[in-house]
């Protein structure tokens, strides 16, 4: 008998009893609160009046009217420089030991984020809450007692001087409380190898020594870390090598194009769990099992005060950045199967703070939401108004008509003769006719976008489709030095750096799937 994980999935059943499933909207009031009080002596809280917005009637509103959206660029150039120049007190008290480096997609400068203790523990109590969450899923007892694959990037931090940096899930697996690095694979010593490709050898060389039950990570690179072990092993599927894996836990993008994908891995079902970990903070985890779909319930009462702006086009401005003077509601305001660009203030000194992502409710009581795009990702050149989510349905849909596999896409609006035509790339081993495509995905989107059936019929002259092989993908993340980790390919392209992309992908002809 599985005597530990008697004890621990007990454990985990009484603490579920007495934890409530739908944190009220009084755990956000009481999550602002708690921010301003903390950092009404700082910089910041000094220059926008904490103490007065403190002292109101209606604090949430205050709050909302005093201080502007910041996005990277903004909080950085006015508050964000001076904790590297070392000042203390600027947007959070004292000073943070960390730094997570995040660009997001590729083509970007990387971006440094505080990251304070107090993070880190609210980044701990969200993973708690998410094992907690596990007796919902009917799991076997013996489940507790495997051990858990959590593939980021390095835990090599490196030291910027008096500051340690590397992404968030580096930063967040080289602080895992002791007890549970027994659990914990591939260990400290193959998670602080740099180069990922390395890494990943080593995990395909050791994988017969370790008893996987759960794995976490970015689909793409999870799914080539299995597809590795699976080839380094000589294996019909991952389950030859992890009998007892169980769950698989994503986060960073939508699951749901991947799913297909890991099945064909898998030599039995397997359970799906989405979270929502960015650099900023654990956002959303996933506490209960759903059949149609991955929603996340927000992690309400965990230091982050959340806001939402509506995700329309005349609160964007040209660059697809959220205007500063876009409104935005409390969660008590918000509606079910709304797009809204996520605000987020937290106990890192970020202040309604533009995190790049637009979500929606699908249970606003439960509080739970799924991610549908980012904000600059919105492909609205000739009014199409094209959200990641409706590309990424467009994609499911190919892949169910034609029997597909699909495991990435870029899309971009681009001028032939002077006109606009959307233009896609598909990262797939199997072959299909380029313009069946581009009929399918362009009936689909007309079908269900009525925006973009009007831009069809004006400005948006036609569809194109180019299938190359997923590995054509990956060389590119490659170039830009962002292999693995925290990294996401772009979902749309602007023009100029869509042209190094086609320039690229041309290169490699050789990797083209005809």
């Amino acid at each position: 008998m599985a005597v530990l994980g008697t004890l621990i999935k007990t454990a985990i059943d009484i603490k579920d009893k007495f934890t409530d499933d739908l944190p009220d909207h009084d755990a956000q009031k009481h999550t602002l609160k708690n921010l301003l009080e903390t950092a009404k002596d700082t910089e910041f809280g000094k220059h926008y009046g904490f103490e007065e917005i403190l002292a109101s009637d209606n604090m949430e509103k205050a709050f909302a009217a005093k201080i502007p959206l910041h996005n990277y660029a903004k909080i950085h150039e006015d508050w964000w420089h001076k904790i590297q120049d070392g000042h203390e007190d600027v947007t959070w008290p004292g000073k943070p030991d960390y730094l997570a480096l995040s660009s997001g997609t590729t083509g970007s400068h990387s971006k440094r984020i505080p990251v304070t203790d107090e993070m880190l523990a609210s980044i701990r109590q969200a993973a708690i809450l998410q094992i907690t969450s596990m007796s919902h899923f009917d799991l076997p007892t013996e489940f507790f007692e495997k051990e858990i694959m959590m593939l980021g990037s390095s835990t090599d931090l490196h030291q910027n001087g008096e500051f340690e940096e590397g992404e968030i899930s580096g930063i967040s697996a080289s602080n895992i409380p002791f007890w549970f690095k027994g659990y914990y694979k591939p260990g400290d010593q193959i998670s602080s190898i740099e180069d990922w490709d390395e890494r990943v050898q080593q995990i395909a060389e050791n994988a017969h020594n370790w008893d996987i039950g759960a794995i976490s990570g970015i689909p793409s690179w999870i799914e080539l870390m299995l597809k590795k072990v699976i080839e380094h092993n000589n294996l019909n599927n991952i389950h030859e090598i992890w009998p007892n894996l169980t769950v698989y836990t994503s986060g960073g993008v939508a699951f749901e194009p991947y799913r297909k994908n890991f099945d064909k891995l898998m030599g039995k079902p397997v359970i799906y769990i989405d979270t929502y970990l960015a650099s900023e903070g654990f956002m959303a985890l996933q506490t209960r099992p759903q059949e149609n779909q991955m929603a996340m319930q927000l992690a309400t009462g965990n230091g982050i005060y959340f806001e939402f702006v509506p995700f329309k086009p005349e609160y964007l401005d040209a660059t697809g950045e959220v205007k500063s003077d876009a409104p935005t509601v409390t969660l008590d305001e918000v509606e079910e199967e709304v797009d809204y660009a996520l605000v987020i203030s937290t106990v890192s000194g970020a202040w309604r703070y533009l995190i790049g992502d637009t979500i929606k409710f699908t249970d606003k009581e439960r509080q739970e939401i799924v991610i549908t795009g980012r904000t600059k990702h919105f492909l609205n050149v000739v009014g199409s108004q094209l959200s990641v989510d409706k590309m990424n349905a467009a994609i499911q849909h190919v892949e169910e008509e034609y029997n597909m596999t699909i495991q990435e896409f870029t899309v971009a609006a681009t001028r032939v003769n002077g006109e606009y035509i959307h233009k896609w790339y598909l990262g797939s081993d199997d072959t299909q006719d380029n313009k069946i495509l581009a009929k399918a995905i362009d009936e689909h989107l007309k079908s269900a976008n009525k925006n973009y059936g009007v831009a069809r019929g004006k400005a948006l002259t036609g569809v194109e489709v180019e299938v190359v092989n997923p590995e054509v993908f990956y060389a590119w993340n490659e170039t830009k030095k962002k292999k693995g980790g925290q990294v996401k390919t772009p979902r749309v392209m602007k023009e100029d750096e869509f042209a190094e992309w086609e320039e690229f992908a041309k290169s490699k002809a050789k990797m083209v799937v005809s």
